[in-house]
């Protein structure tokens, strides 16, 4: 069934409106079938549109992969940056806060993971260093260590590692939990994420 209904004649959707279903109905038909094993007419009718509104807007198959990455790490990194907002919060309260804000966005978009798994498996399998994922990974590390700098700044905290390394703990264990979670709900609690983070940045309350 088609994610967005065809449009009616004499109706024309706006660009936008058309990009963003058809990079919605990318990220669920590329999680389910895989890249390689999808076609440009398979995201086309999973968003009701036709081949033509796909190349219109990406120019190419690989073109869509991109924009969906850069896409897909955008919306991680504001979900992310959204969690721990608030600036009243301690630093045990944010870790905690961001752990399960990214939790249930996991549960809510189970296709994310899928795509990620499918993207790296792809990336690692070329040994394309230099591609569209594995660039916007790092330009995604990059963010989440500045942010991770902000804010350990702003409570005055000590880092237990440097930024940079906890950047990495945290981005492994938001897809090292996803995964597992997919398998094992119940192995999972809720607020696992969030605790763990919390005792990294030396919230002893989480324990």
């Amino acid at each position: 069934m088609p994610l967005v209904s065809t449009v009616g004649p004499g109706r024309r959707p706006p660009r936008e409106e058309v990009r963003r279903a058809l990079l919605d109905a990318a990220a669920q038909v590329f999680a389910r079938q895989g890249v390689d094993g999808a076609s440009v007419g398979d995201v086309a009718a999973a968003a009701g549109f036709t081949k033509g509104a796909v190349y219109s807007n990406f120019g190419s198959k690989d073109d869509l992969v991109a924009a969906l990455v850069e896409d897909r790490v955008s919306a991680y990194l504001e979900l992310g940056l959204a969690a721990v907002s608030d600036t009243d919060a301690s630093l045990g309260e944010k870790a905690r806060a961001l752990g399960d804000r990214l939790t249930r966005a996991a549960d809510e978009q189970r296709d994310w993971q899928l795509l990620f798994l499918e993207l790296w498996q792809r990336a690692v399998r070329s040994g394309a260093v230099d591609g569209a994922f594995v660039d916007r990974r790092r330009e995604l590390h990059a963010a989440v260590t500045d942010a991770v700098t902000a804010h350990l700044d702003q409570a005055g905290a000590e880092p237990p590692l440097p930024p940079a390394e906890l950047a990495t703990l945290l981005m492994a264990l938001s897809n090292g939990l996803a995964l597992e979670r997919q398998i094992d709900p119940a192995g999972v609690p809720d607020d696992l994420f969030g605790r763990v983070l919390a005792l990294v940045v030396g919230d002893r309350s989480a324990s």
